[in-house]
């Protein structure tokens, strides 16, 4: 659910935010946190790797993890918590022996709620099975690109991927971004769709907001000299007397494929489609 800002001035301008009242309020678990030291944009060397970064709130890293730790061991859902270092929204869940874990929320999760992952589980949101023991048509979210990997797919608000079928040893997997790719039938999802689908309505709305999200200013290469930028020059309004439009530093900016030659080409089926 989103909820809009009365406009009292000029600087806002339609700002909207995420209802979190149903979040937990309280700080989150110290041992499942830890300092997030910012880089400000700088690599190893200080230098500026990524622009217009720095500066914002400072915020605790929550160690998020995965019920692939304790397969077969139940795991009830505490609370439901917010995470500043990602748009899904977190649930703290206690396992049988006793033990604490952070886990990317699936939406329809509630308190209470007990999940678990194994080879048979139930196909309700939050239980987490290999994707060869899933029915065709799942969606799935949070899963491993890799058996015993990391999660690396379909973590973010609001998305989540579908099991088209089944061939062999691989999976075929439809992704938030359009790719088909085979992914191995041994590396485990989670059912259902990840937490917070409202995120992507959230208008910012001014710029304070945004400086405390960690993001300074960025200005048009337009309006800068022609030696700083290369559409630069002219009144401003000019156009930039380019085919293409071009970085800071003379490199194509937009239609120019980046992705290298990887080993893992030979698993997509169809790449993303364009937005």
């Amino acid at each position: 659910m989103i909820k809009i800002k009365k406009r009292i001035s000029s600087g806002y301008i339609n700002e909207s935010f995420e209802d979190r009242s149903s979040l937990h309020r309280g700080a989150p678990v110290k041992s499942l946190v830890k300092t997030k030291k910012e880089k400000s944009g700088r690599d190893d060397r200080g230098r500026i790797s990524i622009r217009h970064r720095g500066a914002g709130a400072k915020r605790k890293y929550r160690l998020v993890s995965s019920l692939d730790e304790f397969i077969g061991m139940k795991a009830e859902v505490i609370r439901k918590e917010y995470d500043p270092n990602r748009s899904a929204y977190l649930i703290l869940v206690k396992f049988e022996n006793g033990q604490l874990r952070y886990l990317i929320a699936p939406e329809q999760v509630k308190i209470g709620d007990k999940i678990s992952a194994s080879d048979s589980v139930d196909a309700e949101a939050g239980n987490r099975s290999q994707l060869k023991n899933l029915p065709v048509g799942s969606q799935v979210s949070d899963i491993e690109l890799y058996p015993g990997s990391m999660s690396h797919l379909a973590r973010s608000a609001g998305v989540y991927a579908t099991l088209m079928a089944m061939d062999k040893d691989y999976a075929l997997m439809k992704l938030p971004s359009g790719e088909l790719r085979r992914v191995s039938g041994e590396c485990y999802a989670s059912f259902g769709q990840v937490s917070n689908p409202d995120h992507s309505n959230i208008r910012i709305g001014r710029a304070g907001r945004k400086r405390r999200m960690g993001i300074r200013p960025s200005v048009r290469g337009k309006v800068m000299s022609p030696r700083a930028h290369p559409h630069g020059g002219g009144e401003g309004v000019n156009p930039i007397g380019l085919k293409y439009p071009k970085t800071p530093w003379g490199k194509i900016a937009i239609g120019k494929k980046t992705r290298k030659a990887k080993n893992s080409d030979k698993f997509i089926i169809k790449k993303r489609s364009a937005k």
